[in-house]
């Protein structure tokens, strides 16, 4: 494993000097540690061979990252890696993402190991994906396993191009790859908490004050001390509370999540946090649900606009069909909030042009539009 400064040069000049795609991938602590940052690094390139890199010693990849700057970067389901990727400098120009390839390919099992399966006929080493990789030293066995992430991610690449070649996708895909490489950074979350599973429970605002004061508090300790938030408290148990209001440590105490496992100090900052909603002002306490950006939840259509609800229905069967025929999934062919969004405001006039320039408008692709477009404006119009 790569971990010192004077490694990750000769790494760097390996990788530069190489030839074809860099296959990449990265191994994060999720469920053991705070945020999502990357604990493990694997590339692997023709005339480089592979590395396994660990940005805990290295935290500072962006020499790696311009050294592969305009080669093309294979991954595997990139959206869930290059957050953790950006963050130690490691940013694409260009990039294969074999998962949404196979997807768009029509595969029914796109995991890693199913692909690589079915694609190539190898079988992929199980066993280690859910470890926590911040563990220091790194087991032998998990490093194995980790360098077979990358090993075949070219072969599966090459062969998967073929493929979409062959179906007159690979145009579609490369517009999909090309929007991933290109988006900026996702916004910050608004009011994160309200997130906590289980929410659909909590409807007064005094609980809902009760829920974002353990949540924010939680989350608090758990970046001070490097783990992940299930792990200080769960969701269930800052639900349970809110509900329950409990008027002291006594009461906190005999709620679910807060147990006789619970020392007196923790209950103590947890009751704190509760009474602490409980002294809200009514202006203080957040408003129920969360201002909508666009139409309502399409459960709400039949009651406020039944014609609406009507040109959806329509609309998502169209989608569906096509995606049938073109043998992906739905959500891959087109975004479901476009197609809620053009539903819920049909542009005037209701015509080829119109839809197509509002489906642009909200990020579909070109492909998207081409094929997407006549199926909603038939169904609309019907």
């Amino acid at each position: 494993m790569i971990a010192d400064e004077a490694s990750l040069a000769e790494v760097i000049a390996a990788f530069a000097a190489g030839s074809g795609p860099v296959a990449v991938d990265a191994e994060r602590a999720s469920g053991y540690r705070y945020g999502q940052r990357a604990y493990l690094v694997q590339l692997r390139r023709q005339g480089a061979g592979t590395a396994l890199v660990d940005p805990v010693a290295c935290p500072d990849l962006s020499a790696l990252g311009e050294a592969l700057s305009g080669v093309e970067w294979v991954l595997h389901a990139a959206t869930q890696d290059l957050p953790c990727l950006r963050e130690i400098g490691m940013v694409p120009t260009r990039l294969f993402d074999t998962e949404l390839a196979g997807r768009l390919a029509g595969f029914p099992r796109v995991g890693l190991g199913a692909m690589v399966e079915g694609v190539l006929g190898f079988v992929l080493e199980k066993g280690h994906s859910a470890v926590d990789w911040s563990t220091r030293p790194l087991p032998e066995p998990w490093l194995r396993y980790a360098a077979l992430d990358v090993e075949l991610l070219v072969d599966l690449r090459d062969a998967l191009e073929k493929e979409l070649d062959r179906q007159g996708k690979l145009e579609w895909a490369r517009q999909e790859f090309d929007a991933i490489a290109s988006a900026p950074p996702p916004e910050p979350r608004k009011d994160p908490w309200r997130r906590t599973s289980g929410m659909h429970k909590v409807r007064r605002r005094r609980q809902l004050g009760v829920v974002r004061e353990l949540w924010q508090t939680r989350d608090r300790i758990a970046q001070r001390r490097d783990v992940s938030p299930g792990k200080v408290l769960s969701d269930a148990a800052i639900v349970e509370a809110a509900l329950s209001l409990p008027a002291n440590v006594h009461a906190l105490a005999a709620l679910n999540g807060f147990g006789h496992r619970m020392g007196r100090r923790q209950l103590e900052q947890w009751q704190a946090a509760v009474d602490r909603a409980k002294a809200l002002t009514e202006a203080q306490l957040p408003q129920p649900g969360q201002p909508v950006a666009g139409p309502p939840p399409p459960r709400a259509w039949a009651d406020k606009d039944p014609a609406a609800a009507a040109r959806l229905s329509a609309a998502r069967s169209a989608v569906s069909a096509l995606a049938e025929q073109l043998n992906m999934p739905q959500e891959n062919l087109v975004a479901p909030d476009a197609v809620r969004r053009v539903c819920w405001e049909p542009p005037a006039p209701l015509d080829g042009e119109s839809i197509a320039s509002a489906l642009t408008g909200y990020g579909a692709r070109p492909w998207q539009v081409e094929q997407v477009t006549p199926a909603l404006v038939a169904a609309l119009s019907a």
